[in-house]
């Protein structure tokens, strides 16, 4: 099997996500980081029109993929064939691609919004309380998904659990100032993102991220 190229960004959780799940199927790849600088421009958006970060291109079926949950999606389809991280099961199967599109939808643009009106020169606080507030809804709706399971889906972890650790691993780090303690606030998240951590590909995917902003910051 040739490797699938991953393009990914340092600090950018998005392409991070799919790291992970490549890393859990045992896929070989290999990542190139794309500035935000380069996104917009050839010969990136060639592989992507949209100019977002990440794309993917396997060269085994001769597909390139971008939008991170399609990518996901695409790899669980194609290469999760023992269900290691998906069900064939009614209703798993849709409850795992539920919880896969709310990362989508709920988690990634929000917390995203957050992060982007923080870095702006002039403070907007209407929309970091907003944003603020989004994290908690969402990480509520998480606490209560959990309680009395150990994973969103089924008796195991899923692709639907890990694709939300990248975003969810940075709130201590960049968010605690707007909003709180989350980890005494949802101590159900926190126990689950320590599941999570305990695993070995996000372990080393999120090893792989810090230092791959560590060596962005010497630049």
């Amino acid at each position: 099997m040739q490797p699938i190229t991953l393009y990914s960004h340092e600090i950018g959780p998005n392409p991070w996500k799919v790291a992970i799940i490549l890393e859990a199927l045992g896929l070989e790849y290999k990542t190139i980081f794309i500035s935000f600088d380069e996104v917009k421009l050839p010969p990136f958006i060639d592989v992507n029109p949209n100019g977002r970060l990440p794309a993917i291109i396997d060269p085994n079926n001769n597909i390139t993929l971008w939008e991170s949950g399609a990518i996901v999606q695409y790899l669980i389809d194609t290469y999760d064939v023992s269900h290691k991280l998906s069900y064939d099961t009614f209703p798993e199967k849709y409850y795992t691609q539920q919880w896969l599109h709310f990362q989508m939808s709920g988690q990634g643009p929000y917390y995203g919004q957050l992060s982007w009106f923080k870095r702006q020169p002039t403070p907007q606080p209407v929309a970091i309380e907003r944003y603020a507030n989004e994290i908690k809804r969402v990480s509520g709706v998480l606490e209560k998904a959990l309680e009395g399971r150990d994973w969103l889906v089924g008796d195991k972890c899923t692709y639907a659990d890990l694709s939300f650790v990248p975003w969810q691993d940075l709130v201590p780090m960049f968010y605690a100032e707007e909003v709180g303690d989350l980890a005494r606030q949802f101590p159900g998240v926190n126990a689950w993102m320590g599941r999570m951590k305990e695993r070995p590909e996000v372990q080393k995917v999120l090893h792989e991220k810090s230092e791959a902003m560590k060596k962005m910051a010497q630049k």
